[in-house]
Protein backbone atom coordinates (compact mmCIF):
# COMPACT_ATOMS: atom_id res chain seq x y z
CA UNK A 1 0.00 0.00 0.00
CA UNK A 2 1.44 3.27 -0.95
CA UNK A 3 2.56 5.50 2.00
CA UNK A 4 0.24 8.68 2.54
CA UNK A 5 2.83 10.69 3.41
CA UNK A 6 4.48 10.01 0.38
CA UNK A 7 0.98 10.74 -1.94
CA UNK A 8 0.68 13.85 -0.24
CA UNK A 9 4.17 14.35 -0.88
CA UNK A 10 3.48 13.43 -4.45
CA UNK A 11 0.20 15.77 -4.99
CA UNK A 12 1.75 19.12 -3.26
CA UNK A 13 5.11 18.68 -5.83
CA UNK A 14 2.05 18.46 -9.34
CA UNK A 15 0.50 21.18 -7.26
CA UNK A 16 3.51 23.79 -7.30
CA UNK A 17 3.98 22.73 -10.57
CA UNK A 18 0.29 24.56 -11.34
CA UNK A 19 2.12 27.73 -10.02
CA UNK A 20 5.36 27.76 -11.61
CA UNK A 21 2.86 27.28 -15.29
CA UNK A 22 1.35 30.51 -13.89
CA UNK A 23 4.36 31.83 -13.83
CA UNK A 24 5.76 30.25 -17.04
CA UNK A 25 3.03 32.07 -18.92
CA UNK A 26 4.08 35.27 -17.22
CA UNK A 27 7.73 35.33 -19.29
CA UNK A 28 4.74 35.90 -22.49
CA UNK A 29 1.90 37.63 -21.35
CA UNK A 30 2.01 40.71 -19.13
CA UNK A 31 -0.36 40.95 -16.67
CA UNK A 32 -3.88 39.28 -17.19
CA UNK A 33 -2.67 36.93 -14.11
CA UNK A 34 -6.36 36.51 -13.15
CA UNK A 35 -7.42 35.09 -16.19
CA UNK A 36 -4.21 32.84 -16.05
CA UNK A 37 -5.24 31.50 -13.12
CA UNK A 38 -9.41 31.35 -14.04
CA UNK A 39 -8.19 29.57 -17.08
CA UNK A 40 -6.06 27.34 -14.51
CA UNK A 41 -9.18 26.80 -12.57
CA UNK A 42 -10.98 25.42 -15.36
CA UNK A 43 -8.72 23.10 -17.04
CA UNK A 44 -8.13 21.12 -13.78
CA UNK A 45 -12.16 21.18 -12.93
CA UNK A 46 -12.09 19.58 -16.62
CA UNK A 47 -14.26 22.12 -18.29
CA UNK A 48 -13.92 24.54 -20.98
CA UNK A 49 -13.41 27.89 -21.00
CA UNK A 50 -14.93 31.01 -22.62
CA UNK A 51 -12.54 34.51 -22.99
CA UNK A 52 -14.28 37.75 -23.78
CA UNK A 53 -12.42 40.66 -24.80
CA UNK A 54 -11.96 43.28 -27.78
CA UNK A 55 -9.45 42.16 -30.54
CA UNK A 56 -5.52 42.97 -29.42
CA UNK A 57 -5.80 41.38 -25.69
CA UNK A 58 -3.39 38.08 -26.68
CA UNK A 59 -6.69 35.95 -25.88
CA UNK A 60 -5.12 33.82 -28.70
CA UNK A 61 -1.72 34.00 -27.47
CA UNK A 62 -2.60 33.06 -23.78
CA UNK A 63 -4.35 29.87 -24.99
CA UNK A 64 -1.31 28.56 -26.99
CA UNK A 65 1.53 29.63 -24.44
CA UNK A 66 -0.92 27.74 -22.27
CA UNK A 67 -0.69 24.34 -24.01
CA UNK A 68 3.06 24.98 -24.49
CA UNK A 69 3.55 25.12 -20.81
CA UNK A 70 1.76 22.24 -20.38
CA UNK A 71 3.20 19.62 -23.51
CA UNK A 72 -0.57 19.35 -24.78
CA UNK A 73 -1.31 18.59 -28.80
CA UNK A 74 -3.01 22.11 -29.49
CA UNK A 75 -4.95 22.74 -32.35
CA UNK A 76 -6.28 25.95 -33.66
CA UNK A 77 -9.24 26.94 -35.41
CA UNK A 78 -10.27 30.50 -36.83
CA UNK A 79 -14.23 30.59 -36.81
CA UNK A 80 -15.19 32.38 -39.84
CA UNK A 81 -18.73 32.90 -41.65
CA UNK A 82 -18.19 30.18 -43.99
CA UNK A 83 -17.00 27.73 -41.69
CA UNK A 84 -18.53 24.43 -41.95
CA UNK A 85 -18.68 21.31 -39.49
CA UNK A 86 -17.08 19.51 -41.47
CA UNK A 87 -13.37 21.53 -40.82
CA UNK A 88 -13.86 21.05 -37.22
CA UNK A 89 -15.09 17.28 -36.97
CA UNK A 90 -13.97 15.87 -39.72
CA UNK A 91 -15.13 14.06 -43.14
CA UNK A 92 -14.94 11.05 -44.98
CA UNK A 93 -12.58 11.07 -47.63
CA UNK A 94 -12.90 8.20 -50.43
CA UNK A 95 -9.37 5.84 -50.58
CA UNK A 96 -8.71 2.82 -53.06
CA UNK A 97 -7.24 -0.41 -51.39
CA UNK A 98 -4.26 -0.67 -53.81
CA UNK A 99 -3.75 -4.52 -52.94
CA UNK A 100 -7.66 -5.26 -54.04
CA UNK A 101 -8.72 -2.01 -55.94
CA UNK A 102 -11.26 -1.88 -53.51
CA UNK A 103 -12.70 1.55 -52.74
CA UNK A 104 -14.13 2.87 -49.26
CA UNK A 105 -14.52 5.35 -47.05
CA UNK A 106 -12.17 6.60 -44.25
CA UNK A 107 -13.21 9.02 -41.75
CA UNK A 108 -10.68 11.74 -41.52
CA UNK A 109 -10.54 13.26 -38.13
CA UNK A 110 -10.46 17.43 -37.90
CA UNK A 111 -8.96 19.58 -35.65
CA UNK A 112 -11.23 18.85 -32.88
CA UNK A 113 -9.30 15.63 -32.41
CA UNK A 114 -6.92 17.12 -30.14
CA UNK A 115 -6.15 17.87 -26.38
CA UNK A 116 -6.47 21.32 -26.62
CA UNK A 117 -8.34 23.27 -29.12
CA UNK A 118 -8.59 27.15 -29.15
CA UNK A 119 -12.03 27.93 -30.89
CA UNK A 120 -10.83 31.23 -32.09
CA UNK A 121 -13.43 34.27 -32.21
CA UNK A 122 -16.36 31.53 -32.19
CA UNK A 123 -19.03 34.08 -32.27
CA UNK A 124 -18.06 34.94 -35.67
CA UNK A 125 -19.16 31.80 -37.24
CA UNK A 126 -22.95 30.99 -37.81
CA UNK A 127 -25.20 28.67 -35.22
CA UNK A 128 -24.42 25.44 -37.66
CA UNK A 129 -21.14 25.35 -37.48
CA UNK A 130 -20.86 26.72 -33.12
CA UNK A 131 -23.32 23.72 -32.47
CA UNK A 132 -21.23 21.34 -34.17
CA UNK A 133 -19.39 21.53 -30.87
CA UNK A 134 -22.13 20.61 -28.70
CA UNK A 135 -21.36 17.05 -28.08
CA UNK A 136 -17.90 16.84 -28.51
CA UNK A 137 -17.63 19.39 -25.71
CA UNK A 138 -20.44 17.09 -23.49
CA UNK A 139 -19.42 13.32 -24.20
CA UNK A 140 -15.94 14.00 -25.80
CA UNK A 141 -16.77 12.31 -28.58
CA UNK A 142 -17.81 12.88 -32.23
CA UNK A 143 -20.43 10.84 -34.09
CA UNK A 144 -20.17 10.53 -37.83
CA UNK A 145 -21.44 8.61 -40.53
CA UNK A 146 -23.17 6.34 -37.78
CA UNK A 147 -20.02 5.55 -35.96
CA UNK A 148 -19.03 7.32 -32.84
CA UNK A 149 -15.22 9.03 -32.28
CA UNK A 150 -13.92 8.95 -28.63
CA UNK A 151 -11.51 12.14 -28.35
CA UNK A 152 -8.22 12.06 -27.06
CA UNK A 153 -8.04 12.89 -22.64
CA UNK A 154 -7.69 15.15 -21.71
CA UNK A 155 -9.90 17.23 -24.02
CA UNK A 156 -10.59 20.94 -23.26
CA UNK A 157 -12.10 23.60 -25.62
CA UNK A 158 -10.56 27.12 -25.07
CA UNK A 159 -12.92 29.64 -26.99
CA UNK A 160 -12.45 33.31 -27.63
CA UNK A 161 -14.70 35.65 -28.67
CA UNK A 162 -15.96 39.61 -29.48
CA UNK A 163 -18.20 41.24 -27.77
CA UNK A 164 -21.58 41.13 -29.10
CA UNK A 165 -21.77 44.67 -29.83
CA UNK A 166 -19.22 44.56 -32.65
CA UNK A 167 -20.60 44.08 -36.19
CA UNK A 168 -20.04 40.52 -37.82
CA UNK A 169 -20.44 38.56 -34.49
CA UNK A 170 -23.81 35.38 -33.53
CA UNK A 171 -24.25 35.24 -30.15
CA UNK A 172 -23.58 31.43 -28.76
CA UNK A 173 -27.19 29.73 -27.99
CA UNK A 174 -27.60 29.25 -24.53
CA UNK A 175 -26.99 25.51 -24.57
CA UNK A 176 -23.62 25.99 -26.20
CA UNK A 177 -23.37 29.04 -23.75
CA UNK A 178 -23.93 26.55 -20.33
CA UNK A 179 -21.08 23.91 -22.48
CA UNK A 180 -18.45 26.21 -21.28
CA UNK A 181 -17.67 25.41 -17.41
CA UNK A 182 -16.33 30.00 -17.08
CA UNK A 183 -16.84 32.49 -18.59
CA UNK A 184 -14.10 35.05 -18.24
CA UNK A 185 -13.63 38.51 -19.14
CA UNK A 186 -10.34 39.94 -20.27
CA UNK A 187 -9.94 43.89 -19.69
CA UNK A 188 -7.65 46.40 -20.87
CA UNK A 189 -4.03 46.25 -19.18
CA UNK A 190 -3.43 49.05 -16.93
CA UNK A 191 -1.23 51.85 -17.75
CA UNK A 192 1.86 50.03 -16.07
CA UNK A 193 1.22 46.75 -18.27
CA UNK A 194 0.74 48.89 -21.58
CA UNK A 195 4.21 50.45 -21.20
CA UNK A 196 5.54 46.87 -20.34
CA UNK A 197 3.91 45.24 -23.57
CA UNK A 198 5.00 48.22 -25.80
CA UNK A 199 8.72 47.52 -24.62
CA UNK A 200 8.27 43.56 -24.66
CA UNK A 201 6.72 43.34 -28.17
CA UNK A 202 9.21 45.75 -29.81
CA UNK A 203 12.07 44.51 -28.85
CA UNK A 204 13.98 40.85 -28.64
CA UNK A 205 11.23 38.40 -29.55
CA UNK A 206 11.13 36.82 -25.69
CA UNK A 207 11.87 32.57 -25.23
CA UNK A 208 9.70 30.38 -25.64
CA UNK A 209 7.91 28.96 -22.69
CA UNK A 210 9.05 25.38 -21.26
CA UNK A 211 6.86 22.54 -20.82
CA UNK A 212 6.28 21.76 -17.07
CA UNK A 213 3.03 19.62 -17.01
CA UNK A 214 2.04 16.92 -19.01
CA UNK A 215 -1.48 15.50 -19.98
CA UNK A 216 -0.69 12.07 -17.32
CA UNK A 217 0.28 14.75 -14.87
CA UNK A 218 -2.95 16.44 -15.70
CA UNK A 219 -5.20 14.01 -15.47
CA UNK A 220 -4.01 13.15 -12.09
CA UNK A 221 -4.51 16.58 -11.20
CA UNK A 222 -7.90 16.41 -12.37
CA UNK A 223 -8.72 13.45 -10.51
CA UNK A 224 -6.91 14.73 -7.51
CA UNK A 225 -9.83 18.04 -7.69
CA UNK A 226 -12.56 15.51 -7.41
CA UNK A 227 -11.12 14.58 -4.22
CA UNK A 228 -11.18 17.59 -2.40
CA UNK A 229 -13.23 18.25 0.55
CA UNK A 230 -16.64 20.21 0.85
CA UNK A 231 -18.85 20.65 3.65
CA UNK A 232 -22.14 19.74 3.46
CA UNK A 233 -23.14 23.52 4.80
CA UNK A 234 -21.28 24.87 1.59
CA UNK A 235 -23.17 22.47 -0.67
CA UNK A 236 -26.46 24.00 0.47
CA UNK A 237 -24.97 27.42 0.06
CA UNK A 238 -24.08 26.90 -3.43
CA UNK A 239 -27.96 25.34 -4.37
CA UNK A 240 -29.19 27.78 -2.37
CA UNK A 241 -27.14 30.82 -4.70
CA UNK A 242 -28.22 28.82 -8.00
CA UNK A 243 -32.00 28.69 -7.21
CA UNK A 244 -31.80 32.34 -6.17
CA UNK A 245 -31.60 33.35 -9.80
CA UNK A 246 -34.35 31.82 -10.93
CA UNK A 247 -37.26 34.03 -10.79
CA UNK A 248 -40.09 31.76 -9.51
CA UNK A 249 -37.54 30.43 -6.57
CA UNK A 250 -36.30 33.17 -5.46
CA UNK A 251 -37.16 36.21 -2.75
CA UNK A 252 -34.90 38.91 -3.97
CA UNK A 253 -37.12 41.55 -5.95
CA UNK A 254 -34.16 42.49 -8.29
CA UNK A 255 -34.05 38.81 -9.73
CA UNK A 256 -37.65 38.83 -10.48
CA UNK A 257 -37.65 42.08 -11.96
CA UNK A 258 -34.52 41.86 -14.21
CA UNK A 259 -33.75 38.38 -14.65
CA UNK A 260 -35.61 36.32 -17.79
CA UNK A 261 -34.17 32.90 -16.39
CA UNK A 262 -32.07 31.82 -14.13
CA UNK A 263 -29.18 29.04 -13.96
CA UNK A 264 -29.71 25.73 -14.00
CA UNK A 265 -28.09 22.39 -11.83
CA UNK A 266 -24.89 22.40 -13.98
CA UNK A 267 -24.41 25.82 -12.56
CA UNK A 268 -23.72 24.53 -9.31
CA UNK A 269 -21.71 21.50 -10.57
CA UNK A 270 -19.66 24.15 -11.79
CA UNK A 271 -19.22 26.19 -8.39
CA UNK A 272 -18.17 22.88 -6.68
CA UNK A 273 -16.01 21.73 -9.24
CA UNK A 274 -14.16 25.20 -9.57
CA UNK A 275 -14.13 25.87 -5.84
CA UNK A 276 -12.46 22.68 -5.53
CA UNK A 277 -10.14 23.45 -8.22
CA UNK A 278 -9.24 27.15 -6.71
CA UNK A 279 -8.91 25.35 -3.07
CA UNK A 280 -5.91 22.40 -4.68
CA UNK A 281 -4.19 25.56 -6.86
CA UNK A 282 -3.88 27.18 -2.91
CA UNK A 283 -2.26 23.88 -1.66
CA UNK A 284 -5.43 23.00 0.32
CA UNK A 285 -7.84 19.82 0.06
CA UNK A 286 -10.65 21.35 1.52
CA UNK A 287 -12.89 24.14 0.06
CA UNK A 288 -13.73 27.04 1.93
CA UNK A 289 -16.39 29.99 1.53
CA UNK A 290 -13.85 32.03 -0.75
CA UNK A 291 -13.15 29.65 -3.04
CA UNK A 292 -16.61 29.49 -3.93
CA UNK A 293 -17.13 33.78 -4.16
CA UNK A 294 -13.99 33.55 -6.47
CA UNK A 295 -15.20 31.51 -8.69
CA UNK A 296 -19.27 32.76 -8.73
CA UNK A 297 -18.72 35.30 -11.21
CA UNK A 298 -16.92 33.09 -14.17
CA UNK A 299 -19.33 30.32 -13.51
CA UNK A 300 -22.57 32.37 -13.41
CA UNK A 301 -22.95 35.26 -15.54
CA UNK A 302 -23.61 33.12 -19.00
CA UNK A 303 -25.82 30.96 -17.21
CA UNK A 304 -28.52 33.64 -16.56
CA UNK A 305 -30.29 35.42 -19.02
CA UNK A 306 -31.66 39.10 -17.88
CA UNK A 307 -35.10 40.62 -19.58
CA UNK A 308 -35.60 43.95 -21.40
CA UNK A 309 -36.31 45.87 -18.45
CA UNK A 310 -32.91 45.09 -17.09
CA UNK A 311 -31.42 46.15 -20.13
CA UNK A 312 -33.30 49.74 -20.03
CA UNK A 313 -32.10 50.38 -16.15
CA UNK A 314 -28.35 48.87 -17.50
CA UNK A 315 -28.52 46.33 -14.88
CA UNK A 316 -26.26 43.88 -15.98
CA UNK A 317 -25.70 40.03 -15.14
CA UNK A 318 -22.43 41.10 -12.78
CA UNK A 319 -24.81 43.55 -10.65
CA UNK A 320 -27.32 40.70 -9.87
CA UNK A 321 -24.34 37.96 -9.51
CA UNK A 322 -23.01 40.75 -7.17
CA UNK A 323 -26.23 40.99 -5.28
CA UNK A 324 -26.41 37.24 -4.65
CA UNK A 325 -23.20 37.56 -2.79
CA UNK A 326 -24.38 40.42 -0.66
CA UNK A 327 -27.85 39.03 0.31
CA UNK A 328 -28.61 35.21 0.06
CA UNK A 329 -27.67 33.71 3.64
CA UNK A 330 -24.08 32.84 3.89
CA UNK A 331 -23.43 29.24 6.13
CA UNK A 332 -22.76 29.90 9.77
CA UNK A 333 -20.79 26.60 10.36
CA UNK A 334 -18.84 26.08 6.41
CA UNK A 335 -17.37 22.52 8.18
CA UNK A 336 -18.37 19.67 8.82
Amino acid sequence: MDNPNQLEIDIQTKVARLTAVVDEIGKVIVGQRQVIEELMIAILAGGHCLLEGVPGLAKTLMVSTLAETMALQFKRVQFTPDLMPSDILGTEILEEDHASGKRFFKFQQGPVFTNLMLADEINRTPPKSQAALLEAMQEKRVSYGGKTYALPSPFFVLATQNPLEQSGTYPLPEAQLDRFLMFVRVDYPTEAEEMAILRRTTGTPPSRPQPLIDAETLLSLQATTREVEISDALIAYIARLVRQTRPKQSQLSQVKKYIRWGAGPRAGQALVLCAKATALIDSRYSVTLSDIERVLLAVMRHRILINFQAEADKVSVDDLVAQLLNEVDKPTTPLK
